[in-house]
């Protein structure tokens, strides 16, 4: 593998904005110093004004394949988010056929290796109906296992409760969940489905997928890993109040109770329904722009821990159909950081806490080997950002197999400029370098 070395830059790891260098060989770091310009190097990367960050870590993506791949593939998403700065990413089972058994799991991970750019890590979805197959799942090479509480693309919902307290109470691992009440949200689908048939207004998709719903489902997860002792990370916070019943009182390698904000959650609010449509179209559902803030507030004061992106792509043609049909989802991944260096630029959040958040604290909270931070021996994950790059997202340099983005016409303060994946670099000034595919990430796990 090639040798990469990186100079002049400022390295943004472990609470720190610190110049230096990083020398990268056989995959990993090999050293970090500040004059490292005499070391020989198949590669130099001048990074003189630019930051390195750690590589980003997205634990919630839906990449489509097997099945669907008409809107998605794992080689087209995983390159959208290699160009993005995402050198990891964790993907969800609700494909077709869904990855429900070990045999089927075990066929996207090989798949993966043959076409991901990124490094991967699948879940493995749970159904009523395969706790057998659940606590086969291996920790130290599985991410998790999936539990959708509420249903979604691809239903994959748990709706006995026996057999979600079984779940919760032998499983092995970590699980995620997707916290709805089905029973709260139908109900308030009928409603609205008695007004307007299914041409609902679009506006009223955080009424139907409301608070209670999002709330009474998160609460009874968090009840039942409480009972447990369960590693339970509740996804995609929608709602303030949700947030009560996160601790921010202890260290997050503590935490057995964690929660996620994506970024949709954290840029919109139901005030662009008018303006986007079912492009903003979620579950759970973009909601009002209290959450909104409150959810930013919780990131900003450890009460969510990390930030991730649940790309879902689906068609614009899907898109464009009536509320009742049109599927809830879209692309991130290309944009999330650039999305939060936005952020950065408006004084709401420091380049050092996006990097906790999207970078150092995934590793910790699914405690990921040797990766997630800028260290000698570990993985060389990095990606390098130019804060003063202004660009457009326009349909030409949209890298999702669907096509579009809730950004389109946004202009972008920061541009990635390289990243690095296991010691390859993969992406260079919106060039991609294929030769070398992504890793299976591991997990050093004792629970």
């Amino acid at each position: 593998m090639k040798s990469i070395l990186i100079t002049g830059a400022n390295i943004v790891n472990e609470g720190r904005i610190s110049p230096g260098d990083v020398l990268v060989m056989n995959g990993r770091i090999a050293k970090i110093g500040s004059d490292l310009s005499s070391e020989a190097a198949d590669t130099h990367i001048d990074a003189k004004g630019k930051y390195l960050l750690p590589g980003l870590i997205d634990d919630q993506v839906h990449f489509r394949e097997p099945g669907l791949t008409h809107k998605a593939e794992i080689y087209t998403e995983a390159k959208a988010g290699v160009a993005g700065g995402t050198t990891t990413y964790m993907e969800m089972p609700n494909t077709i056929p869904q990855s429900t058994t070990i045999e089927l799991l075990e066929e996207k991970y090989k798949r993966a290796s043959e076409v991901s750019l990124a490094n991967y890590s699948f879940f493995f979805g749970a159904t009523n109906d395969n706790l057998e197959e659940i606590l086969k799942v291996d920790p130290s090479n599985v991410c998790g296992v999936k539990v959708f509480q509420g249903s979604s693309t691809g239903n994959m919902l748990v709706d006995n409760p026996h057999v979600l307290e079984k779940i919760f109470e032998k499983c092995k691992t970590l699980i995620a969940i997707h916290s709805e009440n089905d029973n709260i949200i139908k109900a308030n689908l009928d409603s609205f489905k008695e007004i307007y048939g299914d041409d609902i207004p679009v506006k009223f998709h955080p009424k139907i997928r409301s608070e209670e719903a999002c709330y009474d489902a998160s609460s009874r997860a968090v009840a039942m890993a409480k009972k447990y002792g369960t590693k339970l990370h509740i996804l995609h916070i929608s709602t303030a109040k949700e947030l009560e019943l996160f601790d921010n009182s202890i260290p997050l390698k503590d935490k057995k109770i964690t929660s996620e904000a994506c970024i949709h959650h954290m840029w919109f609010s139901e005030e662009d329904y008018e303006e986007k449509g079912n492009l903003i179209k979620w579950n759970p559902a973009v909601k009002t722009a209290k959450d909104r803030e409150a959810i930013f507030n919780a990131v900003l004061d450890g009460t969510i821990d990390v930030i991730a992106t649940d790309h879902a792509p689906h068609t614009l043609e899907e898109k464009a159909q009536p509320y009742t049909k049109a599927p809830s989802g879209g692309p991130l991944n290309q944009h999330s950081l650039v999305a939060m260096l936005d952020f950065y630029h408006e004084g709401k959040i420091s380049l050092e806490m996006i990097v906790q958040k999207m970078c150092h604290n995934l590793a910790i909270l699914f405690e990921i080997k040797d990766r997630g931070y800028i260290r000698e021996g570990y993985f060389a994950d990095l990606v390098l950002v130019d804060l003063n790059a202004p660009w457009t997202v326009e349909k030409s340099n949209i890298l999702s197999k669907c096509g579009w983005s809730p950004f389109e016409g946004h202009t972008f303060k920061s541009k990635v400029t390289h990243t690095i994946v296991s010691g390859h670099l993969a992406y260079e000034e919106g060039k991609f370098h294929e030769e070398k595919k992504g890793e299976r990430i591991s997990f050093l796990r004792n629970y």
